[in-house]
C-alpha cells in the first residue's frame, strides 16, 4: 500500500447537524441484463455540498427523526463518538434497550458499594479510566452501539473514538496516542514493524470485527439502480465514461432510460480503508483497465475529493450525475450498482458480503492473533459480493498498565460477543462476524495483558 502521509484533523467549535442515515432495500442477484428503473429521492436534505471537515467531541443531546427505513441494512449516524456520550443517537428500540441496561448495572454498582461487604459479581464495578481509539469513519453506526452498549456494563470507562479515517487511525496507534485503531485496511508490512515496536516488541491483534459492502452509488434522476461490470466500474473512476448514457453503460441496462447527464466522480480525500479495499477490486478485476495498484490514498488526478464516508456521500448528494464508492450503510436513497459477478450481477448486502469473507483465505506470514484476510475479488460464486470491506480493531497483546489492558480486553470481548454483534448490525447493517472469526478473535482476546 506504500507510504500514507498522515492526514491530521481539527477540532470545530460546533458540532455539525446529526443525520441519520437509512439503507436500500436489498435485492436478489439476477440475471445479466436486467434493467432498472424508478426514482430515487436525495439521500439527505442537507443543503449544499457541505464536506465534513472535523468532528467535534461534544455530546448529542437529541435525535433527529429518521428517514423511513426501507431495508435492515443500516440504521447508522453521523456524528462523534465523544467521551461523556453514554448514548449517542441509536434506533428507538435500541436506546430503549441499553437505557436498561445502564439502569441495571448502576443497581449492580449500587447494590455492592452498600451491601454488607461482600465482592460485586459484576466486573463493572471494576474497571475505570479511560478507553481511547482512532481510526475508520465506516464504524461509526456500529462503534456508536457499541459505546453505548460497553458503557452501559462499565459505566466508569470514559470511551473515546474518533472517526479520523483508517490511515489517522493507525498513525494515532502507531504513535501511541490511542489504545486501539479502527481501519479498514490491515497493517502493511512496514506498519505492522511500527506497531509492534509500539507494542514494547510484543505482539499485534487485527480483529475483523466489523464486515460491509462497499456500495458504489449515484445521484441520478430516474434511476434507481444499475447492473454495472468491473471493467464499466473502473472505466468510470479512471474517467474513461464521462456522460451516463455511454453506450458500454447503455448495453448493460437496456431497459434503463439513462440521460446524457456528465458523470461526476466522486472519492475520499483522505488516506481512507474503504479507497485501498476500492482500488484493490479494481486492480484484481479490471487490471486492463485499472492499472494503478490498490493504495488508501487515490491515485488518479480528476473527479471530485471529500474527507471521510460522510464527505463523499454528501457531495453525490448534492450533484446531479455524481457517483462515489462508500460503506454501504450509508447509500440511503441514492442509487445502488449491482456488481457483475460471474452470470449474475449481485446487490450489495449484508448477507452477500459475508458470504464472500467465508470463502477468502488469510493473510500469510502473521502472528498467531493477527487475523488480517485476503479478500477474494475475483470470486465468481453465486450471491457473493466482492466490494467488501473488512474493517479491523487493531491493539497490543500486551499494555504497559492494567488499567488499559483490561478496558481493551473488556471492550473486544463485548465487540465480538453474539450480542454485540447483534446490536451493531441492527445499527448499522453490517453482516455480524461468523462463529469462527468470533472463536479465532477471542483467543487474542483472551491473551490480552499486561506488564
Amino acid at each position: 500500500m506504500g507510504n500514507r502521509p498522515f492526514l491530521p484533523y481539527r477540532v470545530c467549535p460546533a458540532p455539525p447537524e446529526t443525520h441519520a442515515f437509512t439503507s436500500r432495500t436489498g435485492r436478489r442477484p439476477h440475471p445479466v441484463g436486467k434493467g432498472s428503473g424508478g426514482v430515487h429521492r436525495p439521500f439527505t436534505d442537507r443543503p449544499g455540498t457541505g464536506h465534513l471537515g472535523c468532528l467535534p467531541s461534544l455530546p448529542v443531546g437529541s435525535s433527529r427523526a429518521r428517514r423511513p427505513v426501507r431495508s435492515p441494512l443500516a440504521k447508522g449516524t453521523e456524528l462523534k463518538l465523544s467521551t461523556r456520550s453514554r448514548a449517542a443517537v441509536l434506533s428507538t428500540t435500541l436506546a430503549g434497550t441499553l437505557a436498561l441496561a445502564a439502569c441495571g448495572a448502576a443497581n449492580e454498582s449500587e447494590s455492592a458499594s452498600g451491601g454488607s461487604g461482600g465482592g460485586s459479581d459484576s466486573s463493572a464495578a471494576e474497571l475505570s479510566g479511560d478507553l481511547v481509539g482512532a481510526g475508520a469513519s465506516s464504524q461509526q453506526a456500529a462503534m456508536e452501539a457499541w459505546q453505548a452498549g460497553f458503557e452501559g456494563e462499565h459505566p466508569e470507562v470514559q470511551f473515546s473514538y474518533d472517526p479520523v479515517g483508517s490511515g489517522g487511525g493507525r498513525e494515532q496507534f502507531i504513535a501511541g496516542s490511542t489504545d486501539f485503531a479502527g481501519s479498514d485496511a490491515a497493517l502493511d508490512e512496514e506498519e505492522l514493524a511500527a506497531a509492534q515496536e509500539r507494542c514494547g516488541g510484543g505482539e499485534v491483534f487485527e480483529l475483523p470485527n466489523y464486515i460491509s459492502p462497499i456500495a458504489v452509488v449515484f445521484n441520478l434522476e430516474g434511476v434507481e439502480e444499475l447492473d454495472l461490470s468491473p471493467a464499466t466500474i473502473a472505466r468510470i473512476f479512471a474517467g474513461q465514461i464521462t456522460t451516463w448514457n455511454d453506450p458500454a453503460i447503455a448495453q448493460e441496462n437496456p431497459d434503463a432510460q439513462l440521460p446524457d447527464t456528465p458523470i461526476t466522480p466522486v472519492h475520499r480525500g483522505d488516506d481512507s480503508g474503504t479507497t485501498d479495499n476500492f482500488t484493490d477490486y479494481l486492480f484484481q478485476t479490471a487490471g486492463d483497465v485499472w492499472t494503478s495498484e490498490p493504495d488508501g490514498v487515490w491515485p488518479l488526478p480528476g473527479g471530485e475529493a471529500a474527507n471521510g464516508t460522510s464527505g463523499v456521500v454528501e457531495v453525490v448528494t448534492s450533484t446531479a450525475g455524481a457517483v462515489t464508492y462508500a460503506d454501504a450503510s450509508r447509500a440511503g436513497d441514492l442509487g445502488v450498482v449491482n456488481v457483475g459477478v460471474g452470470d449474475e450481477f449481485v446487490a450489495p448486502s449484508a448477507e452477500a458480503a459475508a458470504a464472500v469473507v467465508e470463502n477468502s483465505p488469510a493473510v500469510e506470514g502473521r502472528g498467531e492473533y493477527d487475523f488480517a484476510i485476503e479478500v477474494n475479488r475475483q470470486t465468481e460464486g453465486s450471491g457473493e459480493y466482492p466490494i467488501v470491506l473488512v474493517s479491523y480493531h487493531i491493539g497490543c497483546l500486551r499494555y504497559d498498565d492494567q488499567s488499559t489492558a483490561d478496558n481493551v480486553q473488556a471492550f473486544m470481548s463485548y465487540v465480538i460477543s453474539e450480542d454485540g454483534q447483534q446490536t451493531a448490525a441492527e445499527n448499522a447493517g453490517n453482516a455480524p462476524i461468523s462463529d469462527t472469526l468470533r472463536e479465532q478473535a477471542q483467543t487474542a482476546v483472551d491473551a490480552i495483558n499486561a506488564g
